[in-house]
């Protein structure tokens, strides 16, 4: 602890920036938990209960003959559309009508206990990154990359052993989702729309900013641009394409946005979990474009009620941005974009 106390000293400007992140993330939640708890006073359930007869059942004109293996959870010969309506628990589709595009029904409160874990986990990890003073250089070797994809994958997998015993990863995830032409547009389409918020940003100065603050590019485009090892290039460029956005994506936008959904709103859980993406990087200049396509994946999220579309599109921006790297390095092109 004294160390990281001792690096964030050292390079206190992002160290700040990144810990106000997280506490602004902290407070969008808190508020937005504080007027979703009053508004779900006005739910169906809260108002006095109010007995409706039901309709009346009309004998058939005939007798029916019984079936064979007769349900008992089959309605009786005879009875309307109407009455079977009626006699529906009107509880059963609250969370659905209540969170429309991404369902809540799964989550309960412990889930708040390890959303908090990945929360703090996130925090300190951000922090400490951040904390490297400007110009060091982290020591990769083929071993830590591998550990750290391990450790990408065991994280995800938490998430998915928590879940695993309340639903299926298909429904859960969205995991099923036919319209594949569509899929294959909404990548490359989102990286484009990336890239133009990218270079609107830098037109507005904010990449001299936050350098002039002790920011600068992340260590993987650091690593993508000046490491000679193939091996080592080969594994960071498939943590930075493949692992990243299926890990990420399962935790992020498939636990964390709905969690906080559950008990804060679609809104803020967005707010939320957009700022923790972003913060959990460590890098100042990559936080407000991270917040950025953050927000663009929970609205995909919600528009496709699938994963796999979230996950093509952070596919295809890590994978222009690794390509890219790879095109500077080798025609020695003066250009440093983020990841």
């Amino acid at each position: 602890m004294s160390d990281l106390l001792a690096l964030a000293a050292a390079n206190p400007i992002p160290v700040q920036i990144v810990k106000g992140s997280f506490l602004a993330a902290m407070g969008v939640a808190a508020i937005g938990a504080g007027i979703h708890a009053l508004l779900r006073r006005d739910l169906p359930g809260e108002e006095p209960i109010v007995v409706i007869e039901p309709p009346a059942i009309t004998p058939p004109p005939f007798p029916v003959e019984p079936t064979a293996n007769p349900s008992p959870y089959s309605p009786p010969a005879g009875m309307s559309p109407e009455a079977v309506a009626a006699m529906t628990r009107p509880g059963e589709d609250l969370h659905r009508i209540a969170s429309p595009g991404v369902t809540t029904r799964w989550y309960h409160r412990v889930d708040l206990i390890v959303a908090g874990f990945l929360f703090l986990f996130f925090f300190f990890q951000a922090v400490a990154t951040a904390s490297m003073p400007p110009g060091s250089e982290v020591k990769y070797t083929p071993e830590a990359l591998i550990g750290a994809m391990v450790f990408q994958f065991g994280l995800a997998g938490i998430v998915i052993a928590v879940m695993f015993g309340r639903v299926r990863p298909a429904p859960w995830l969205g995991l099923r989702w036919p319209k594949w032409p569509a899929a294959l547009l909404i990548g490359p389409g989102c990286v484009l729309l990336m890239w133009a918020l990218m270079f609107a940003l830098d037109r507005a100065g904010y990449m001299k900013w936050s350098e002039s603050l002790g920011g600068g590019a992340q260590d993987t485009v650091k690593l993508l641009k000046e490491s000679k090892d193939p091996v080592i290039l080969g594994l960071m460029a498939l943590i930075a394409v493949v692992v990243a956005p299926l890990c990420e994506e399962i935790i992020f936008r498939g636990y964390l946005y709905p969690v906080a959904k559950r008990f804060a709103g679609a809104w803020p859980a967005a707010i939320f979990s957009a700022l923790v993406f972003g913060a959990a990087h460590g890098n100042l200049t990559a936080l407000l474009p991270l917040f950025l396509l953050a927000l663009l994946l929970v609205w995909l999220y919600e528009k496709t009620g699938s994963l796999w579309s979230t996950i093509a599109v952070h596919f295809c921006f890590n994978g222009a941005t690794v390509l890219i790297q790879f095109i500077v390095r080798y025609y020695n092109i003066p250009v440093d974009p983020g990841m």
